[in-house]
């Protein structure tokens, strides 16, 4: 059965794989940068504060490494 979420899917690889290496960094870029947005605006926050908060569940429930604080 033909799907139309496929159909999405392969048109996106398609037009990914016509980019420069340059340009699909850009789109990263800018596609970071949009979601920045919608979630300083979703949490009603200013970019630090956004860049802060996601800084921050990053790093929620990492545990330092013990050879980090091993010293000879």
């Amino acid at each position: 059965m033909k799907s139309i979420a496929d159909d999405h899917r392969r048109k996106d690889a398609r037009a990914l794989a016509s980019l420069s290496a340059d340009d699909r960094v850009s789109l990263a870029l800018r596609l970071g940068d949009d979601d920045l947005e919608i979630f300083r605006h979703a949490q009603g926050l200013d970019r630090e504060g956004a860049l802060k908060a996601l800084r921050q569940a990053r790093q929620a429930g990492r545990v330092r490494c013990t050879c980090m604080g091993e010293t000879e």
